[in-house]
């Protein structure tokens, strides 16, 4: 009976359930875990509520004679394809390059379960021994790699993920509509010129017949090839992009191969912003919170950690240069309501291994929540790609109200003895150098150091040198001095030991080993000790690796430096530990 609370994975599974086939099978480099936190799990959740039969094959095995890609026999409509929660790359290699020893989304935090460029490798895999089957690929891996993007991993730029791996289609972004809609129209055998209008999908047209012919709704990026040959080319590609990829009525983006003639992939614009009726919908989905049985009790890392977190909200408007989370989820707030989450937290503490305490009630970044344009209209016309950086929108409505009152619902549910905060927050959205912006911004920041952190606030001012943090969309360290100082007002009226915990980041773009030198500097003199730090490591179709790989700033065309020297860049992660020296 447990069996059945979750997808199936296994020919007895479909057999118990009386499924003599299924009509989509989702291959994930994941374990299958059922949390809303887990991608595969909720695409699966969301198909299964449409009214589709759905299996998962989780972390196949690529290296034997296939038959974990055969064992569940042929789909009725396609086959989908996810690397997991991460870029198989990221999960498996550090900034220096060097392997991982531990995964945390397999059981046991065993490394090595899934192929580097997993995606990739999954779909040729089911393209070889399937060729006529639809593969659908989707997920963080797919969605950061669906036009041509730096690989820091091979130190080269690369193609469309769709032409490297032979899919059908790719779903970017968060994929609940545009599968769903994708399986309603292959299950009705649509014609392919009616799939292929469907939004928030990529797919390559094979020649100029198949790319759409309104010219006001098709905007031509430089292709593959002069992206290749020319850096300043690939810089102009990632600036029209991102620029277009959270606007208000965004064109169809059409990439080239080899500049107009032969292979195009095609992206169509993405759909409307979630309302949040339809983000309840999905959390409302009958998740166990539990690894599938197969893995009979073995502790899977991420599982652990996230277990008893709440997501209350998607997209972020920070535009972070080295931040992927508006590429993928998007630039908008899509949040959810004080009801659904207050009924998922109900449905936690009902779980006999629920002790109290929730550790994250959060998002991309946990104070966004509800938050957007006082006019909406002006949002619509606006093509910031951050509503915070250089100063923060005079449109934007920073109000921490509705996360207030969401914070003191959850406080009051019984049952819960302990709501923290795991999630990153932006202090510019309470705090200017002078101190709180509002009353209720100083509200905000009591209750949470009262309720909602245990013992340390961790915050990302990223570096103290304004001329990096300018490159990377960030506020100036000044801001982080404000909030230090307002954390130890805080702490001296209440009583609180807490403590204050900085994250920051080395081999930026912009940072030279002065800039660390500095940095250090004023690591000294402030007496600054830390324990979150990072050497940047660039990642699919962020500003930051453009930076990286063109050495250019894209909005610009500037001149950059970044370190490429791997133990240059281990010197300049030094210098977060001067007292070593």
């Amino acid at each position: 009976m447990y069996l059945c609370l979750m997808l199936p994975t296994s020919r007895k599974e479909l057999d118990r359930l009386g499924y003599g086939n299924v009509d989509i099978i989702l291959f994930s480099g994941d374990a299958y875990v059922d949390h809303p936190s887990f991608g595969a799990a909720v695409i699966g959740r969301v198909l299964q509520a449409s009214g589709y039969r759905v299996a998962v094959v989780p972390q196949p095995n690529w290296r034997d004679d296939l038959r974990d890609f055969k064992k569940l026999g042929v789909p009725r409509l396609f086959f989908a394809v996810t690397s997991g929660n991460m870029d198989s790359m990221v999960n498996h290699y550090t900034a220096a390059r060097r392997l991982r020893s531990n995964d945390a989304y397999t059981p046991g935090g065993r490394a090595g379960m899934r192929p580097d460029y997993a995606v990739t490798v999954y779909t040729r895999i089911l393209k070889q021994l399937y060729p006529h089957i639809p593969v659908v690929l989707g997920g963080i891996e797919a969605s950061l790699r669906r036009l041509t993007h730096y690989d820091y991993w091979s130190d080269a730029l690369k193609p469309s993920v769709l032409i490297e791996s032979g899919a059908d289609y790719l779903v970017y972004g968060m994929g609940e509509r545009p599968i769903t809609e994708l399986a309603l129209k292959l299950r009705g055998h649509a014609p392919v010129e009616v799939i292929r209008n469907i939004p928030q999908i990529a797919y390559i047209a094979n020649d100029a017949g198949e790319i759409p012919h309104n010219p006001d709704k098709v905007l031509y990026l430089p292709s593959h090839t002069e992206c290749l040959n020319s850096k300043k080319k690939f810089a102009e590609h990632f600036r029209v992009f991102e620029q277009q990829a959270n606007a208000s009525d965004s064109p169809v983006l059409a990439e080239p191969l080899e500049r107009k003639e032969g292979k195009t992939v095609i992206v169509n614009p993405p759909y409307p912003l979630m309302t949040t009726a339809q983000l309840d919908q999905v959390y409302d989905l009958p998740f166990t919170y539990q690894a599938h049985p197969r893995y009979k009790g073995k502790s899977i890392p991420a599982l652990e950690m996230i277990r008893f977190s709440v997501c209350l909200h998607r997209g972020c408007f920070g535009g972070c240069s080295f931040c992927t989370i508006a590429a993928h989820q998007g630039k908008g707030i899509s949040s959810r309501s004080l009801e659904s989450v207050t009924a998922e937290v109900a449905r936690l503490t009902a779980r006999e291994e629920f002790r109290g305490h929730l550790s994250d009630l959060g998002g991309p970044t946990a104070n966004m929540y509800r938050m957007q344009g006082r006019n909406l209209a002006k949002c619509d016309a606006c093509n910031r790609t951050s509503c915070l950086f250089p100063v923060v929108c005079k449109n934007l409505d920073t109000s921490h109200k509705p996360l207030l009152e969401l914070y003191r619902a959850v406080r009051n549910i019984p049952g819960v003895k302990k709501a923290t905060i795991g999630s990153g927050i932006r202090y510019d959205l309470f705090l200017n150098e002078k101190g709180f912006l509002n009353d209720e911004g100083k509200q905000y920041f009591r209750e949470l150091l009262q309720y909602h952190v245990s013992g340390r606030l961790k915050v990302a001012p990223e570096h103290t040198q304004d001329n990096v943090l300018n490159i990377m969309h960030k506020p100036s360290f000044a801001l982080y001095r404000a909030l230090k100082r307002e954390f130890l007002s805080e702490s001296k009226r209440t009583g609180s030991r807490k403590q204050l915990i900085p994250y920051f980041i080395s081999s930026h773009p912009g940072c030279t080993q002065r800039d660390m030198n500095l940095l250090a500097g004023t690591f000294k003199s402030e007496k600054i000790r830390v324990e979150q730090v990072q050497d940047f490591t660039p990642t699919p179709m962020t500003k930051s690796s453009v930076m990286y790989y063109t050495g250019l700033v894209p909005e610009t065309g500037k001149v950059v430096f970044a370190e490429h020297d791997l133990q240059k860049k281990a010197l300049q992660k030094e210098g977060f530990f001067p007292e070593k020296y």
